[in-house]
C-alpha cells in the first residue's frame, strides 16, 4: 500500500489511496458532524431560554488571546541526507509555529525559514539516552539483531543539550542547545507551543467546536472505541488526520516495515520520514474537506437557527417526554453498572482530579500574590517611573512568562502517571488532555487576576495620591483581586472536574450498555422521528439520560470532596443535557485557519498606565 523508499515523495497510487482514504472517513464523518450542528444549535437556544443563569465570574475576562511568548536563538539540528549536525536559528512564533533559519540574519531579513511545523502533537524528550530507547521500539528487528548498514548519525556525536521532539504520526525533529539553561528555555518554551496548538478546540466556546468533538467521539465510537484519548489534541482538520493515521498504522507497519532499508536505529528514523509524508498527505487532504464543507456549514447553521428557535418549546417538551420512558427503561441497568467499577473508583478519581487543579490554582494564587507585592515594594522604594512601569509590564506579562508559570504547571504534571494508572480500567487514555487543561486553567485565570488588578489599580490610582497612598491603594486593590480569585477558582475548578470525570465515565458506562442500547432505542424512535428535525435524536436524547444519571452521582462525589457550600453554587446551574455552554470566542482551523486570531511576533500585553503624577511615576 505505501512501499518504496521513504525518502521519496508519496507517487501517485499512494496519494490516491491516501485521497481515497480520507474522502471515506468525511463521508462517514460528515453526517454525524451535521447532526451534533444541530444539536448544538438546540442546546444554544435552550440555553438562551432557561431560566437559570450560572453565577457570575468575579474577575473581568482577560482580552489577551492564549498565545506563547516568542522565543528565538541558535541550536544546532540534525538535518539533511545523510543527516548530519548544523547550526540552525529557531523562532517559535507566538501562535506555536516553530521555525528554523540558516543563520539569524536571514530571519531577521524576512528570508523563508529552511523549514517550520506545528507543534500539535509533540512530546519533548532532553534526554538522548530516552530517546534512543524510543527509537529502539519503533522498529524492532525481527532478528532481535541490531546491525548498522549505515552510520548512525544519532550515535556518531553525544548530544550535550538535546531537544527532541518526537511525534507519533510526523518526523522527529532533534535539535541541541549550548548550555543547560538555553536547553530549559527551549523546553519550557516548547511545551507551551504544543499546549496552546494542542488545546484550541477545548478552550473554545463556539458551538461549532463543541459539534465536532462530540462528532469525533460519536464516530470513534461507532468504531468500537469507546474510551476518550489524545487524539482530540489540535485543530478539526489534525484532529481529523489523528483519527485516519490510527487507523491507517497498522497496515502501513504491515506492509511498509519489512522492506525499509537499513537496521536498528536508521530503520526507525526513515520510519518516522515515511510516516510524515503520509501524515502530511492526510492532513492537506482533510483540511481541503473541511474547507469545502464551510460554505454548506455556515448554510446550515442558519437554517437550523430560523426552523428551531420557533419550535424549541415543543422540540424541548418531547425530548423531556421521550427522556422519562427512557429513564424509567434504563435505570435499572444503569444502576447496576454504576454500583460496580465507577462507585469503587469515583471517590479516589474526583479526590485525584480536585487536588490537581487545587495544587495548580494554589501555585497561582501564590505567583499573583508575590507580583503584586513587588509591584507594591517598587511603588514605596523607588524614585524611577521607567523602573515602576519595566516592573508593571513584568506583572502583565506573568501569565505568559513559561519560566514562572511553570510552577503552576508542575503540579498538574506531577499527578500524570497516578492519574494514567486509576483512568486507564475505564479504557480513558487522555491524561495529557487532562494535565493541559488543568495548565490552561492556570494561565487562563492568572491572566484573568492580572487584568482585573491592572484596571482596578488604573482606577484607583490618582494624580492627588503621594507613594505611600498609592502603595496603600494597591493593597486594598489586591485583597480585592485574590478574593475575586478565589471565587472564580473554586468555581472553575469544579466546572471543570465534572467535566473531565464526565469524560473519563461516560464512555465507560455506554460501552456497558451498547448492547441493551441495540436492542431497546429502536422502540422510542418513531416518537422522535414525528418531529422531523436533525437537532433531535433518540440517540442523543439517551446520552443525555445516561449522562444526568451519571452526573448526579458525579455531583455527590464533588460535593464530598469539595463540601456541599462550596460546590453547590456551581452545580445549581448545570443542567442534564449539556447544554450550558455558550459563546463563541473561538473557531476551528476550517473557519479561520489553525491558530489566525493569534498576535503576531510583535503584539504584547500593554503595561498599566500610570497617572503622571506623583512625581514618582515620572520617568
Amino acid at each position: 500500500m505505501m512501499g518504496g523508499r521513504p525518502s521519496s515523495p508519496l507517487d501517485k497510487r499512494q496519494q490516491q489511496h491516501v485521497t481515497d482514504r480520507v474522502d471515506a472517513l468525511l463521508r462517514s464523518f460528515l453526517p454525524c458532524y451535521r447532526g451534533q450542528l444541530a444539536a448544538s444549535v438546540l442546546r444554544q437556544v435552550a440555553c438562551e431560554l432557561s431560566p437559570q443563569e450560572p453565577a457570575g465570574c468575579q474577575l473581568l475576562r482577560s482580552k489577551k488571546l492564549p498565545r506563547v511568548r516568542e522565543h528565538r536563538g541558535p541550536l544546532v539540528h540534525l538535518r539533511g541526507h545523510p543527516p548530519q549536525w548544523q547550526p540552525v536559528f529557531c523562532v517559535l512564533r507566538g501562535d506555536g509555529r516553530l521555525e528554523w533559519f540558516s543563520h539569524r540574519e536571514e530571519y531577521e531579513d524576512g528570508g523563508r525559514p529552511l523549514g517550520s511545523t506545528a507543534l500539535t502533537g509533540y512530546t519533548v524528550l532532553t534526554c538522548q539516552r530516552e530517546y534512543l530507547r524510543l527509537l529502539d521500539t519503533l522498529c524492532p528487528d525481527a532478528s532481535g539483531a541490531h546491525t548498522q548498514e549505515e552510520a548512525d548519525p544519532l550515535l556518531e556525536m553525544p548530544v550535550g543539550c538535546p531537544l527532541f521532539l518526537q511525534h507519533p504520526f510526523r518526523r522527529h525533529l532533534c535539535f541541541s542547545a549550548a548550555t543547560r539553561e538555553a536547553q530549559r528555555a527551549w523546553r519550557l518554551a516548547l511545551q507551551g507551543g504544543i499546549r496552546l496548538r494542542g488545546t484550541v478546540l477545548q478552550r473554545s466556546q463556539a458551538p461549532a467546536a463543541w459539534a465536532f468533538l462530540e462528532a469525533v467521539r460519536l464516530y470513534r465510537q461507532h468504531q468500537g472505541h469507546f474510551g476518550d484519548d489524545d487524539v482530540t489534541l489540535g485543530s478539526d482538520a489534525e484532529v481529523l488526520t489523528a483519527v485516519l493515521m490510527r487507523e491507517l498504522l497498522p497496515a502501513l507497519r504491515a506492509q511498509t516495515l519489512p522492506g525499509l532499508r537499513g537496521a536498528g536505529r536508521t530503520r526507525a528514523w526513515a520510519w518516522t520520514e515515511l510516516l510524515d509524508a503520509v501524515h502530511a498527505a492526510v492532513l492537506a487532504r482533510a483540511s481541503a474537506g473541511l474547507r469545502a464543507f464551510q460554505p454548506e456549514k455556515d448554510e446550515l447553521l442558519a437554517a437550523l437557527e430560523r426552523t428551531i428557535r420557533p419550535d424549541v418549546d415543543q422540540m424541548l417538551r418531547l425530548r423531556a417526554r421521550v427522556a422519562g420512558r427512557l429513564r424509567a427503561e434504563v435505570q435499572g441497568p444503569l444502576e447496576s453498572c454504576l454500583r460496580g467499577k465507577v462507585a469503587v473508583q469515583l471517590p479516589r478519581i474526583t479526590r485525584t482530579l480536585v487536588s490537581t487543579v487545587e495544587a495548580a490554582l494554589v501555585a497561582v494564587q501564590t505567583l499573583l500574590a508575590r507580583g503584586v507585592d513587588r509591584l507594591s515594594r517598587h511603588l514605596r522604594g523607588s524614585s524611577s517611573g521607567a523602573q515602576l512601569r519595566k516592573e508593571v509590564y513584568a506583572f502583565g506579562e506573568m501569565p505568559w512568562d513559561p519560566e514562572l508559570m511553570q510552577i503552576c504547571y508542575q503540579e498538574a504534571e506531577q499527578s500524570r502517571r497516578r492519574l494514567g494508572r486509576l483512568v486507564a480500567p475505564f479504557g480513558f487514555l487522555g491524561t495529557q488532555s487532562l494535565v493541559f487543561g488543568a495548565q490552561d486553567l492556570a494561565q487562563q485565570l492568572m491572566a484573568d487576576a492580572v487584568a482585573t488588578f491592572l484596571q482596578l489599580a488604573d482606577q484607583c490610582l490618582t494624580t492627588a495620591l503621594d507613594c505611600d497612598q498609592a502603595a496603600r491603594q494597591l493593597e486594598k486593590v489586591r485583597a480585592r483581586v485574590l478574593k475575586k480569585f478565589r471565587s472564580d477558582s473554586g468555581s472553575a475548578r469544579s466546572r471543570r472536574v465534572r467535566g473531565w470525570l464526565l469524560g473519563i465515565f461516560l464512555p465507560f458506562v455506554l460501552s456497558q450498555l451498547e448492547q441493551r442500547r441495540r436492542r431497546e432505542l429502536p422502540a422510542f424512535e418513531a416518537d422522535v422521528l414525528a418531529m422531523g428535525s436533525p437537532a433531535l435524536t433518540i440517540e442523543g436524547i439517551y446520552e443525555d439520560v445516561i449522562r444526568g444519571v451519571l452526573s448526579q452521582r458525579i455531583d455527590g462525589e464533588l460535593k464530598k470532596a469539595l463540601g456541599a457550600a462550596d460546590v453547590s453554587s456551581t452545580l445549581d446551574g448545570c443542567s442534564e443535557a449539556p447544554w450550558d455552554q455558550v459563546g463563541a470566542d473561538e473557531e476551528t482551523e476550517a473557519q479561520r485557519g489553525t491558530c489566525s486570531r493569534q498576535p503576531g511576533p510583535g503584539a504584547e500585553v500593554q503595561p498599566l498606565c500610570l497617572p503622571p503624577a506623583p512625581e514618582t511615576f515620572r520617568s
